[in-house]
């Protein structure tokens, strides 16, 4: 068995995913998507670069990492779908969200994977707040996904719930310290200045880095809508950096229940009463998503494709 993947080159978790699967499964890939048995439409955005001469030919999967019911095009998703051989998605919440026209046998659930060479405890806070000069006297909490959309960089991106995570960080007295990383923060930038709340931004590190900022946290907030993922998650489960998230994604199935919230105030009144860290318990739940545990499943499901 053979299988292709196709390369969106966005510097996004998805090149991310592609990278790791072709270095650990390499008897298993090609480059030549002729020779291949199956084409793996991970960056299923840009499925019209493949000839439909070839998806008609092929076996097809295709990665829906998360669908926002606004801005779904129904009808790219029913053409496309005449080609797909089977979906797969890392949430069962994913599917909910699906055209209803889309036969849901062929939905597959994996969730995704981490390194943990890569996401793990590193050295003392107050060491790594000193590198990246991150004031050491502050509750910092984190937030390291793109908020704004890219047609316009002031337009808030709703299904990552930037307008939440403003609304949950300036009702916090004392303020905290906000530590920022990857692309289109302006949105929650603009919010933090205006309420005088102090910042770090990173726009885009390595992984090692990054692993990094999340070990200076004190706390992490997912506050979004929609989410395949996010990777955050199961990023700061590995690290054992504490983490509240709204009940989206795989949250439920990587985090405890504790740390899934209902709206902002149940957020700002766990944060106040000191009743979020629950990273050792995330951190052994965290345990099934290794990528030594998950690989096999996921070339089990090619081979049965």
């Amino acid at each position: 068995m053979k299988i292709y993947i196709n390369d969106s080159n966005e510097n996004w978790i998805c090149d991310r995913i592609r990278s790791e699967f072709i270095n650990n499964n390499s008897e298993y890939i090609t480059d030549d998507i002729f020779s291949a048995d199956v084409i793996w439409l991970l960056s299923n955005w840009i499925w019209r670069q493949i000839p439909v001469e070839l998806l008609s030919s092929k076996k097809v999967v295709v990665t829906i990492h998360h669908i926002d019911p606004d801005k779904l095009d129904v009808q790219d998703f029913i053409f496309r779908d005449q080609f797909v051989d089977a979906y797969h998605v890392s949430c069962e919440k994913t599917i909910k969200n699906f055209p209803n026209s889309i036969d849901k046998q062929k939905i597959h659930i994996m969730p995704y994977w981490y390194n943990e060479k890569i996401w793990r405890p590193v050295s003392e806070k107050h060491t790594l707040r000193q590198k990246f000069s991150i004031p050491e006297n502050k509750f910092v909490i984190g937030s390291f996904q793109r908020d704004t959309e890219g047609s316009d960089l002031k337009t808030p991106k709703l299904s990552k719930g930037p307008d939440i995570f403003c609304d949950i960080v300036e009702r916090l007295d004392p303020k905290p310290h906000i530590l920022l990383s990857g692309w289109r923060r302006q949105y929650v930038i603009s919010r933090l200045t205006n309420a005088d709340i102090t910042y770090s931004y990173f726009e885009l590190v390595d992984v090692n880095t990054l692993n990094e900022l999340y070990n200076c946290l004190d706390l992490y907030l997912v506050t979004s809508r929609y989410e395949g993922g996010p990777q955050a998650v199961i990023e700061c489960a590995s690290n054992k950096t504490p983490i509240l998230s709204t009940d989206v994604g795989i949250a439920n199935q990587a985090l405890i229940e504790k740390c899934i919230l209902n709206d902002t105030i149940d957020f700002i009144n766990n944060i106040k009463s000191d009743n979020f860290d629950y990273s050792e318990e995330n951190y052994k739940k965290i345990q099934q998503f290794k990528m030594g545990t998950l690989f096999p499943q996921y070339l089990t499901f090619f081979k049965s494709i």
